[in-house]
């Protein structure tokens, strides 16, 4: 369905809400909560969900939640219970009739640490860091710009939030006959993504540390599933994203300026974009900003070391920090998102190569599991001074263990 066809069709759903019958429109409802007891009916009749995301959100006390496409607001009051009187918890939806209904159940529960707007999932109305936890519970799935949903997520969590949904994905590709069949028995079904498609939208947009848990077969390759990751995490007014052309100048600036210490590459001068894009991996690119000024204080990227499948899980990375930033954790804050997007990417050793004198850089990654494997003894001259280096490397505990 299109956009205004699936509002429309909501709505429905909440006007029979409203006047106090239960609705059905495929998912499993409230059957996946075992902790309804003391909600409003409203609520509890207007549960369309396939999973309960309030019970894998690990929500903490004062934290502020953010639900898409909250609906009848049953998974909003369950939050607002997690985070208690010093949290908040908003709840989002498209269709005007279920934002009244979602309100008139947060009266009707006495519950005042929530808040319901209206607007679509697609173009979140909250300021960007406004949140620690975003869940939602088989909606996702309903939109035609998840890229835009998930990119919104991002944007509106804080550094080290959490995205905790549950949704219906695909083991693969679906045939339309089998669509077709996995439709006409919960619904849900026709926007869903592979698990795989799933897994390369939330890398895109900056999340981390991703895993897609199934949790019931409904057959034809159809699921339901736990989907999780999370934000970076970096120091205050600070963010970790996926580098951008537009990042160009700056990361180039910061290359130079690394290059110029004489401790960071034999290079003396740092490549043109196209040249820094050609010998890169066009994923697993990351900059550090300042969230305000929007400037590129540090960037980590990653090269394959062959095009032979058997190293195919192996890659070097070059790490740079702005000079005036080196003793602000910048450093381990982008090299540990580096690291988790690395093993989500199925990488299995990062490997790179270090002039011994340059000891921040050593002791930054042996901190996060690096280790020496040898020294290359004069391998090169730079600036007429035969130099030696040392190769390092991190072996991943969870990929190809």
């Amino acid at each position: 369905m299109a956009h205004d066809e699936i509002v429309d069709h909501y709505s429905a759903l909440a006007r029979t809400a409203l006047a106090g019958q239960r609705i059905t429109d495929g998912g499993f409802g409230p059957a996946c909560y075992d902790d309804t007891a003391a909600l409003p009916d409203g609520a509890v009749l207007a549960s369309l969900g396939c999973g309960n995301p309030v019970a894998v959100a690990d929500l903490r006390a004062g934290e502020t939640v953010l639900d898409l496409g909250s609906g009848g607001g049953i998974d909003v009051l369950l939050s607002a219970r997690r985070v208690g009187p010093h949290g908040t918890v908003f709840g989002l939806d498209a269709s005007p009739a279920m934002v009244d209904l979602a309100r008139r159940n947060a009266e009707q529960a006495g519950t005042s640490n929530v808040r319901f707007l209206h607007g679509t999932i697609e173009a979140i109305p909250l300021p960007g860091h406004a949140v620690d936890v975003v869940i939602s519970n088989c909606v996702i799935n309903l939109s035609d710009d998840k890229a835009a949903v998930l990119a919104e997520a991002f944007r509106v969590l804080r550094p080290g939030g959490r995205f905790g949904v549950s949704d219906v994905v695909t083991a693969q590709v679906l045939d339309e006959q089998a669509r077709q069949r996995a439709e006409q028995r919960i619904g849900c079904v026709a926007g869903s993504l592979t698990v795989q498609e799933y897994r390369d939208l939330l890398a895109a947009a900056g999340f981390i540390a991703v895993t897609i848990t199934l949790t019931a077969d409904h057959g034809d390759g159809v699921h339901s599933a736990i989907v999780q990751a999370v934000k970076p995490a970096i120091g205050p007014g600070l963010e970790i994203r996926p580098m951008r052309e537009g990042d160009a100048e700056q990361v180039l600036a910061i290359y130079q300026a690394g290059l110029d210490t004489g401790q960071a590459s034999f290079e003396t001068t740092a490549p043109s974009w196209d040249a820094f894009t050609a010998s890169r991996l066009p994923h697993l690119r990351y900059v550090a900003v300042d969230v305000d000024s929007g400037e590129v204080l540090g960037w980590v990227a990653a090269a394959a070391v062959s095009a032979r499948p058997v190293y195919a899980g192996v890659v070097e990375h070059s790490i740079y920090v702005h000079p005036g930033c080196q003793a602000h954790g910048i450093g381990r804050a982008l090299l540990s998102a580096f690291i988790a997007a690395a093993e989500d990417a199925g990488v299995w050793t990062i490997q790179s190569g270090v002039f011994g004198e340059n000891t921040a850089s050593l002791s930054l990654h042996q901190a996060l599991g690096f280790r020496v494997v040898g020294t290359r003894e004069r391998v090169g001259r730079h600036h007429g001074v035969w130099r030696d280096v040392m190769l390092i490397e991190r072996r991943s505990a969870v990929i190809g263990a």
